[in-house]
C-alpha cells in the first residue's frame, strides 16, 4: 500500500466554527420566526448539509429555504470569520506534506464560504485541491463532493483508490461519503461529530489530537477493517 492523498474536512477537522455557525443560525431563526435553536442544537447540525439537518431542531421543509438564506446573510460576512484554526493543526499539515502526502479539503461547506475561510487563515496554498459543496442540488452530499475532489486531482480512475486516499472528518457524513468511494476514514474526536457515531458510521481509527492524524493517515487501513 502506498498511500498518496489525504482529503481533509473542514470544520470541526481544520477549524472550530461553532461560534460563527451557532450566532448567524440563532440570528436567522428569530429573524424568520422560529425558536430560537439552543447551542447543543446548533451543534448537533454543524457538518452536513443544512437541508439534512435542520429539520431535527424543528424548521419545516417548506422554510428551509428561506432560513438557509439568512442565515447566509449574516455568515458570508461575518459568522464565517468568527471561526479559528485548533491548536496543532499547522503542524499536521507540515507533517503530512512533509511525508510527501498530496492534501485536499473537501467539505459539505459551500465553496463560496470555504474558500475564503481558508484564505483567511492563510492556508489555501497548502491545498492541491479545495473541493466544497455547491449551492445548487449538483453537489450537496460528502459523497458528491468527494467525487468532486478526485475528478480535480485527475485520480477518480484510480483502480487502487482505496489504497492511495484517505479522508479525515469529524461526522458520520465524512466516513459514508468516503466509503461510497471505497475510502477509508479517520475520525477526529474535537470535532462536532461523537466517538460512537464515528464509531459506527466505519471510522477505521479515532485520533485524538492534529499529532495523531499525520501518524494515523501512513498507516495501512483498507476498507475491509473497518
Amino acid at each position: 500500500m502506498t498511500r498518496t492523498h489525504v482529503l481533509l474536512d473542514l470544520d470541526g477537522t481544520l477549524s472550530d466554527s461553532e461560534p460563527g455557525i451557532r450566532r448567524s443560525l440563532q440570528w436567522a431563526c428569530e429573524r424568520e420566526g422560529f425558536p430560537v435553536p439552543s447551542d447543543d442544537e446548533v451543534r448537533s447540525v454543524i457538518g452536513p448539509p443544512f437541508e439534512i439537518g435542520l429539520p431535527s431542531i424543528g424548521i419545516p421543509d417548506d422554510a428551509l429555504v428561506r432560513v438557509i438564506n439568512t442565515y447566509r446573510e449574516r455568515y458570508k460576512t461575518i459568522g464565517a470569520f468568527e471561526n479559528t484554526l485548533y491548536d496543532g493543526i499547522l503542524e499536521m499539515l507540515d507533517s503530512m506534506a512533509d511525508a510527501g502526502l498530496s492534501l485536499s479539503i473537501a467539505t459539505a461547506k459551500p465553496e463560496q464560504t470555504a474558500h475564503p475561510i481558508l484564505d483567511y487563515f492563510g492556508i489555501s496554498d497548502r491545498f492541491d485541491v479545495r473541493a466544497g459543496a455547491s449551492l445548487t442540488s449538483e453537489r450537496r452530499t460528502k459523497a458528491q463532493v468527494i467525487d468532486h475532489a478526485l475528478r480535480e486531482l485527475e485520480i477518480h480512475a484510480d483502480p487502487d483508490l482505496g489504497d492511495h486516499v484517505i479522508m479525515v472528518g469529524d461526522r458520520d457524513h465524512d466516513v459514508h461519503g468516503a466509503r461510497h468511494h471505497g475510502i477509508v476514514c479517520i475520525g477526529v474526536t474535537w470535532g462536532y461529530g461523537s466517538t460512537e457515531e464515528l464509531l459506527k458510521a466505519g471510522a477505521v481509527a479515532l485520533a485524538d489530537s492534529p499529532a495523531e492524524v499525520a501518524e494515523l493517515v501512513l498507516q495501512p487501513f483498507r476498507l475491509h477493517d473497518g
